[in-house]
């Protein structure tokens, strides 16, 4: 989820995509990760799944780093037989080398009974490996594991009856993230764009609403001019729901899900990659239509001081008057770490809904508080419903997106018979900061009453300037320290089964006892991610 140092020549480490709907040789990466040693096998799958719930066609999304620690993201489409084999699929590609379309002619995949499993995409020159996790067999969480770059994101079911111009129609939620530039002579510097679009189901962009974030240079809330979208009308395009779109004079390729979300990635000058999902309900228009807990987590970059990854995760209680309460923040800049309570009396904590002519009914809000001792906290956030948003960081410095989503009132629990598939991403800082490297994870746990506790296991990937390495089938242990009603900061952490063990220390926010957003927080590893109940 967060980005590495945004001025580093040819791009930095994309912002990871965890919206629901984140260079060290082998023979140290023990220090960083636990290798080493004898290796305990992880625990026996434990779930319902199989080959059979990977049916049918997803689209998937990735963003990440190349071997040259360049942005590079993926947006495409796969067709999976329920039998362990993919008949075809479809990607784009942007990078620093530019914006190339493959074609996949087969494949294959494998699924464990807990979710866990892997997916090969081939051609006659190439194969794109990938750990997976499902969610259930309508979505999943996906890593890149071939290590000729290192990316993480998720899949979806496409619902091809959607394939069509009309497949886009009414108003859609957009947040897209990574770096202003794919020229690999200029130095790159992150950027976010989040807003509203209104399309009419033939092909045209009617305006729209957003806020950009280039670099921290802030623009909005700014008009969307009107601009055009098409599926493709060749057979390899139309097959796997592709289409482009206009979006403020830049050029995105999509891929539809169904009527209701599309993937984007830019392919001109810019390299950013996100979603767009269709807003529904009774989307406030004031700011006393707009209450309740929420919880929100972001990652992205800082543009000030060390110029290095940042994650930042909390929550609110918006109290229908413009005012924000019990409000907790937890901060990891750099791997300098911060948490803010209720307790640290914040000033200036409130929040609008825009009533702007020109941007009313659009779901736009503003959020801002001050911390003594700190710059004030500000963000911007558009809401699908009323009930989930994307957000983004508006603070001074600071480059970063993320989701909102409505809080479960206290208390709140995790089941202890539930399973869980996750999705961590981030930046590993090692011992001193003098080097840094993405890593990605996925995988998937479930309850051990003996241990009062959850095991599982995970694969994930490393990648540095120099050195690429990939750990599968790694065991750990995850145990949860609930903190009063849950509704604030809890505790969380993961420890993993091989020898010497390495342990991830987490701050968990609690979106109910099926949702858990996280943030790293400890020195070494400026990470985020996602967990989230498995059926």
């Amino acid at each position: 989820m967060p980005r590495a140092q945004p001025n580093a020549p040819k791009g930095g480490c994309p912002v990871k995509r965890l919206l629901l709907f984140a260079a060290v040789a082998f023979a140290s990466i023990s220090a960083a990760c636990g290798g080493g040693g004898s290796t305990p096998p992880p625990p026996p799958p434990v779930g319902n799944f199989s080959n059979a719930s990977l049916k049918g066609q997803y689209a998937y999304s990735m963003s990440g780093e190349d071997l040259n620690g360049a942005f590079i993201a993926r947006v495409g489409s796969f067709f999976a037989d329920g039998a362990g084999n993919i008949s075809n699929g479809l990607e784009d590609v942007n990078s620093v080398s530019g914006v190339t379309q493959v074609s996949f002619t087969g494949g294959n995949y494998t699924i464990q009974s807990n979710g866990r499993g892997t997916l090969t995409l081939t051609n006659a020159t190439s194969s794109l490996l990938l750990s997976i996790t499902l969610i259930s067999s309508n979505k999943g969480f996906m890593i890149q594991t071939d290590l000729n770059a290192t990316s993480s994101g998720n899949f979806n079911l496409q619902s091809p009856g959607s394939f069509s111009n009309p497949g886009i129609s009414l108003n859609y939620i957009f947040d897209v993230s990574g770096v202003d530039s794919n020229n690999p002579n200029v130095q790159a510097f992150p950027i976010s764009m989040i807003g509203q679009i209104k399309t009419d189901g033939s092909g045209n962009v009617q305006g729209g609403t957003m806020d950009v974030n280039d670099g921290g240079a802030l623009a909005g809330p700014l008009a969307v001019p009107t601009s055009t979208y098409a599926v493709d009308s060749n057979s390899n395009g139309t097959t796997f729901g592709r289409g482009t779109i206009t979006i403020n004079s830049r050029n995105f390729v999509f891929y539809i899900v169904d009527n209701t979300r599309f993937k984007l990635m830019e392919i001109d000058t810019g390299a950013t990659l996100g979603d767009a999902v269709l807003q529904n309900g009774a989307i406030p228009t004031q700011t006393s239509a707009f209450s309740g807990n929420f919880a929100f987590l972001i990652g992205g970059s800082s543009v000030l001081g060390t110029a290095g990854p940042i994650t930042r995760a909390g929550r609110f209680t918006a109290d229908g008057s413009g005012n924000l309460n019990t409000i907790f923040l937890d901060d990891n800049n750099f791997g300098t770490r911060h948490s803010f309570m209720p307790s640290n009396n914040p000033t200036s904590a409130a929040y609008a809904i825009d009533t702007n002519s020109t941007v009313v009914g659009s779901g736009r809000g503003t959020l801002t508080f001050t911390e003594p001792g700190f710059n004030p906290f500000s963000f911007v956030f558009y809401l699908v419903s009323p009930t989930q948003a994307v957000i983004q960081d508006t603070s001074s410095g600071v480059v970063a997106d993320g989701t909102m989503l409505a809080q479960a009132a206290g208390p709140i629990s995790i089941s202890p018979t539930t399973n869980f598939a996750f999705n961590w991403s981030g930046i590993n800082l090692g011992s001193s900061n003098n080097f840094q490297f993405e890593e990605d994870f996925v995988g998937q746990y479930t309850p051990n009453a003996a241990a009062n506790g959850f095991n599982g296991a995970m694969d994930f990937t490393e990648l540095g300037s120099t050195n690429k390495n990939l750990f599968t089938n790694v065991p750990i242990t995850v145990s949860i320290s609930i903190n009063g009603d849950g509704t604030g900061v809890n505790g969380y952490q993961v420890v993993t089964g091989n020898s010497p063990s390495t342990t991830f220390a987490y701050h968990a926010y609690l979106v109910d006892s099926n949702t858990i957003l996280l943030i790293g927080f400890d020195a070494n590893h400026v990470i985020a991610g996602t967990v989230v109940a498995q059926p």
